[in-house]
C-alpha cells in the first residue's frame, strides 16, 4: 500500500462514502463537513492502484498535542497487516514528534493502537468532554 499526505489525493467519496454509512462513530456526516475536517488536519491516504483503501486524519498543533481520528481500511482490504503500516506511517510523521500528548478514541480497535504505545489514560479524572455522538443523525 502506498502511503501518501497529499490532500489532493485523497478521494472524498471514498472517505465521505465509509464514514457516513460503515464507521461506528460518524453514521450521517455530511459530505461538507468531512471536507472541512479534512482540510483541517494532517491527513494519511492509503492507496493500491491510485485507489483510495485506506485512511487516517490527525488534529494537532504541532507542538505538543494531537488527536488521531476517522482511521480506516475498507473492508474488502482487511486482514493484510494494512492498518498496521498506516499506524506506523502517523507515528513516524516528522510533524507528530516529541508530543507531549497524542489521544484517540477506540471502541473496536484498541490492540491496534496499544502495538504502538497508546494506553488507557493515565488520570481519566482530570479529563473532560463534550460528546454528542449522534449529531450526524439528529432531525
Amino acid at each position: 500500500m502506498d502511503i501518501s499526505n497529499d490532500q489532493a489525493r485523497l478521494q472524498i467519496d471514498v472517505i465521505h462514502r465509509f464514514l457516513s454509512s460503515q464507521s461506528t462513530w460518524a453514521i450521517g456526516i455530511p459530505r461538507e463537513v468531512v471536507e472541512r475536517s479534512i482540510v483541517n488536519s494532517l491527513c494519511f491516504g492509503g492507496y493500491e492502484n491510485n485507489q483510495q483503501i485506506a485512511f487516517a486524519r490527525v488534529v494537532s498543533d504541532y507542538a505538543s498535542f494531537a488527536y488521531l481520528m476517522d482511521v480506516f481500511v475498507l473492508p474488502e482490504h482487511r486482514g493484510r497487516g494494512l492498518s498496521l503500516q498506516l499506524m506506523r506511517a502517523v507515528i513516524a510523521h516528522p510533524q507528530l514528534q516529541g508530543l507531549r500528548r497524542f489521544m484517540l478514541a477506540s471502541s473496536n480497535a484498541r490492540g491496534l493502537y496499544q502495538h504502538f504505545g497508546f494506553r488507557q489514560l493515565a488520570n481519566p479524572g482530570i479529563m473532560m468532554e463534550i460528546n454528542v455522538p449522534d449529531i450526524y443523525t439528529k432531525t
